[in-house]
């Protein structure tokens, strides 16, 4: 493609702020060359992007500089401000905007930041406009710095908020229930205490008060480990936490234990069967879906279909077969009849409706299937080289499978977002699974160079 920079990823473009591409010059240029692509193929819309951010320090003027680079092109950029990336998922198609503009790096460290692209629909940016975006940016020429105004929307939060509320039971009422809210100090961080206490809920907030430099460090979905630590202290009834832009949660019950998105699915999966609502009785799940779940879903008459590692590789396949739950282990969980897209806030007050009708607490969820033993390691390598031309990796990830067999799995693969080779295994022997996962990850350190 004319030598055309790669710069999607598997969740837009991420990279440290102030490092290419994410240096003001050529962010000017990509709000240029995203905003002509869609002009190009959105043809019904008004020509405007809605834009949001999470709290890092660099949103603003990477924000700013998009916006420059769009208007050049003829699309106004409308500011939400502060907010959580699925709330452009409902903003976008409900105000009839041309497309959405998510700053943000998800669960990475503060340095980084990314931009997130959203079509007409209010899903990912499709991989083909991405491609022509990378096209179109070698062709624009170096655009003058103008200043732009950025427009605020004052009412686009809470619209969200209110979709968020209409899409529980009528009336409904969490008073008595007391959560711990781990926000991550990220897009969240106002947002979700105060819907949850308008909802009844009595809130313990952690992780809400964001600095610009302290986005994931420690806490939300990522580090859950300070939400079970509360939840014990003051005797909650559990807990959520939060990455950092809020597609994602990691549910905790009122004894401490975590519940990660296998059994998030798993709750949606026999309550949305139970009420005759789980349509064409199948849930889309990943190739990282622990195997308990996969046998709880089929023993319960309910058909997992896989898909490889992505929420947007989820969100396609509901949208290819007509299916409402989808979801990640690592709790980006999509209830594809409400939005397109994983939304953790939206998925927790789900779950929550659900526990609150059968009058449950977060602790039955764990006693839907056991989890088979699961080991996930990660190796840093210096280039993602394919694994068919590392023979002597092949070759332990085959003794892995064969020592395995029915009774297990592997998985190998390079993560979308950042260097890292990732080993997965699962088996009934913790012993023998750490034996293997060991003998993959030291060749793969060899072969691949560790840095």
């Amino acid at each position: 493609m004319n030598g055309a920079p790669v710069l999607f990823g598997t969740d837009g473009i991420r990279s440290v702020a102030g490092e290419f591409p994410l240096q003001k010059p050529f962010v000017r240029k990509l709000g240029a060359a995203a905003a002509a692509v869609y002009c190009q193929e959105v043809r019904d819309r008004k020509p405007l992007f809605i834009l949001g951010r999470d709290t890092r320090q660099s949103g603003q003027w990477i924000a700013q500089a998009f916006a420059e680079g769009a208007a050049l092109e003829g699309i106004q950029v409308i500011d939400l401000g502060v907010t959580s990336t699925p709330s452009l998922a409902y903003l976008v198609p409900k105000r009839q905007m041309m497309g959405g503009v998510m700053i943000s790096a998800s669960h990475n460290p503060a340095e980084f930041n990314g931009i997130k692209l959203f079509s007409p629909l209010g899903r990912k940016c499709p991989d083909s406009w991405e491609r022509l975006i990378e096209k179109r940016v070698t062709q624009i020429l170096e655009p003058q710095s103008q200043k732009v105004t950025l427009h605020k929307d004052a009412k686009g939060i809470k619209d969200y908020l209110e979709f968020l509320k209409g899409s529980l039971p009528p009336r409904i009422s969490f008073k008595g229930l007391t959560l711990v809210v781990d926000c991550s100090h990220g897009s969240l961080s106002k947002i979700a205490p105060a819907l949850l206490k308008n909802l009844g809920v009595h809130v313990i907030a952690i992780g809400s008060s964001p600095d610009g430099k302290n986005i994931n460090a420690g806490w939300g979905s990522q580090h859950p480990e300070k939400m079970q630590q509360v939840i014990r202290q003051k005797k909650a009834h559990g807990g959520m936490a939060f990455d950092g832009d809020a597609d994602r949660i990691i549910l905790c019950d009122e004894t401490g234990e975590i519940l990660d998105g296998d059994y998030v699915i798993a709750c949606a999966a026999r309550c949305l069967k139970e009420e005759n609502r789980l349509a064409g009785n199948m849930v889309v799940v990943t190739v990282m879906a622990n195997l308990g779940l996969m046998k709880a879903l089929r023993s319960w008459g309910v058909d997992p279909l896989i898909t490889p590692v992505g929420d947007r590789y989820v969100s396609d396949k509901l949208e290819e077969c007509g299916g409402v739950l989808g979801g990640e282990q690592s709790g980006h969980i999509i209830f594809h009849h409400l939005l397109p897209t994983g939304d953790g806030l939206q998925t927790g007050l789900q779950i929550l409706s659900m526990l609150h009708v059968r009058k449950k607490p977060l602790s039955w969820i764990r006693t839907l299937f056991s989890k088979y033993p699961q080991i996930l390691e990660n190796v840093r390598v210096h280039q993602k080289r394919p694994l068919e031309e590392c023979p002597e990796v092949q070759a332990e990830i085959s003794h892995a499978v064969s020592e395995l067999g029915d009774d297990g799995r592997v998985l190998v693969r390079y993560s979308g977002t950042e260097p890292l080779l990732r080993v997965m295994m699962e088996g009934p022997s913790q012993p023998k699974l750490r034996e293997l996962t060991s003998r993959i990850v030291e060749k793969a350190k060899k072969v691949l160079g560790a840095g």
